[in-house]
C-alpha cells in the first residue's frame, strides 16, 4: 500500500476557523484501517477546538463523527475487511482492556490519545509540509480519507445511509445514553434537559423512551425548543427560571428526578440551576463540555447533602459502542428513534465554517458534511 493525498479541514490555531488543505496520508499499520469517509457529523466538540476551549494538539484534522467504507487494512486486522461499510466510534472499543472487559467500552484505554490524534506506536498518519497532524479522537472525519484503529470500527448495515451512520458514532448514543444509562431514567420520572442540540435532542428521545412522565427542555433558541417536542419533549422553556417554576408546580414541590446538562458549553450557572431543580435523591448528569479555563461545578456542599443529590459526568452516555450502536440503529429501523429529523442541513467540506456559523446561530440540530469523491 502507498501513501495518498486527501482533502481535509484542519485547525491550525484557535480562533482562525477551519482551513482546507491537501494532506499526505500514510497507509495503515498494525490493527489499523484506511477509511473513505462519505459523511461526517458536525458536533459541537469540534467547534470547541477552533474556539480555543479544548486543549488539543495543533494543528489537527477535525471531525470525530463519521461513516464510510474500509478501503484497505493493515496487518493483523480482524474486525473489518476492505469493502465493509462502517461507523467510527469516537472512543475505540478493544474488548480486552479492564474497562471494556467490565462492560465500560466507553472508557477503553485505547482512547487515550483523543486529544493528540497520535497512534499507539507514537506516530501519526496525516502529514502537511513535513509536519505531523493528528485526527481529532484519532479519527479526523473532516478528511476524505483517514487511517483509524480497527477498534474504532462498527459495522454499518447496507440499509442505513452514511449520514445517519455518522451520527450514531457520537451524538446519538451520547445523548440517548445520558438519559437511559448514566441518569437511569425510569417510568414516571420528571426529567429536565438543558440544551436541545444534537446531543440534547437524543437525551430527550432516551428519556421519553425510558418512560419519563415529564420531559422538560431548557433552551434559549425557539427552533430547538420546537424540534425538542418532535423528539418527545412534553414541555420546553427559554430560561431555567421558567422551567424551575413549572417543575415546582407539576411535581407539587418534589422537583425533578433527573437533570441532564447537554448545552453547547456547560457553565457554572447552568450546573447551579440544574442542582436547584433536582429533588431529594435526584441526580444531575453532566454530558456537555465546558471551557478548559473555567470551573463549571462549584457549589456549597450543603446543596448536595441536604437533598442527597448526586452530580456525575457521563462519557459517551455510558454506552458500549459495539452493543449500543447496533441497538440504536434497530430502534431507528423500528421507528422508535428519530434520526432523519436530527439532520437540519447537509454541507460540502468547503462549507464547514458556514456550518459552524449556523450551529452558533442556533439554526441546526445537527449539520452533516457529505464528502465528495
Amino acid at each position: 500500500m502507498s501513501t495518498l493525498t486527501t482533502h481535509a479541514a484542519i485547525a491550525r490555531e484557535p480562533h482562525l476557523g477551519w482551513e482546507l488543505a491537501d494532506l499526505r496520508l500514510d497507509p495503515p499499520k498494525e490493527h489499523e484501517v484506511r477509511v473513505r469517509f462519505h459523511a461526517a457529523g458536525l458536533c459541537h466538540s469540534d467547534h470547541h477546538i477552533t474556539k480555543g476551549d479544548a486543549r488539543v494538539r495543533l494543528p489537527v484534522v477535525g471531525g470525530h463523527e463519521g461513516a464510510g467504507v474500509v478501503e484497505s487494512v493493515g496487518p493483523h486486522v480482524r474486525r473489518v475487511k476492505p469493502g465493509d461499510r462502517i461507523v467510527c466510534s469516537y472512543i475505540p472499543a478493544c474488548g480486552a482492556c479492564r474497562p471494556c472487559s467490565t462492560g465500560h467500552q466507553n472508557m477503553c484505554v485505547k482512547g487515550l490519545n483523543a486529544g493528540t490524534g497520535m497512534f499507539l506506536d507514537g506516530t501519526f498518519r496525516f502529514h502537511l509540509d513535513g509536519e505531523d497532524l493528528g485526527g481529532f479522537c484519532t479519527l479526523g472525519t473532516f478528511s476524505q480519507y483517514a487511517v483509524v484503529s480497527e477498534w474504532a470500527c462498527i459495522p454499518l448495515p447496507d440499509d442505513i445511509p452514511f449520514e445517519i451512520g455518522a451520527l450514531v458514532g457520537c451524538g446519538v448514543p451520547t445523548g440517548w445514553g445520558s438519559a437511559v444509562y448514566a441518569a437511569g431514567v425510569r417510568a414516571g420520572d420528571t426529567v429536565v434537559i438543558f440544551g436541545a442540540g444534537g446531543v440534547g435532542s437524543n437525551a430527550v428521545q432516551g428519556a421519553r423512551y425510558a418512560g419519563a412522565k415529564n420531559v422538560v427542555v431548557v433552551d434559549p433558541v425557539e427552533f430547538k425548543r420546537d424540534m425538542a417536542k418532535t423528539f418527545g419533549a412534553t414541555h420546553a422553556f427559554a430560561t431555567a427560571g421558567e422551567a424551575h417554576d413549572f417543575v415546582v408546580e407539576t411535581t407539587w414541590g418534589q422537583l425533578a428526578d433527573h437533570v441532564i446538562c447537554t448545552p453547547g458549553v456547560v457553565t457554572q450557572e447552568i450546573v447551579e440551576a440544574a442542582v436547584l431543580m433536582t429533588g431529594k435523591g435526584g441526580k444531575v448528569t453532566i454530558t456537555a463540555v465546558g471551557k478548559a479555563t473555567e470551573k463549571a461545578v462549584h457549589m456549597r456542599a450543603g446543596l448536595l447533602i441536604s437533598y442527597q443529590r448526586q452530580v456525575r459526568g457521563a462519557l459517551f452516555g455510558d454506552c458500549n459502542p459495539l452493543y449500543d450502536v447496533p441497538k440504536l440503529l434497530g430502534l431507528y429501523r423500528a421507528g422508535d428513534l428519530k434520526l432523519d429529523e436530527l439532520i437540519t442541513r447537509k454541507y460540502r467540506l468547503d462549507q464547514v465554517n458556514d456550518a459552524y456559523r449556523d450551529l452558533e446561530e442556533g439554526k441546526n440540530i445537527r449539520g452533516v458534511i457529505v464528502h465528495e469523491h
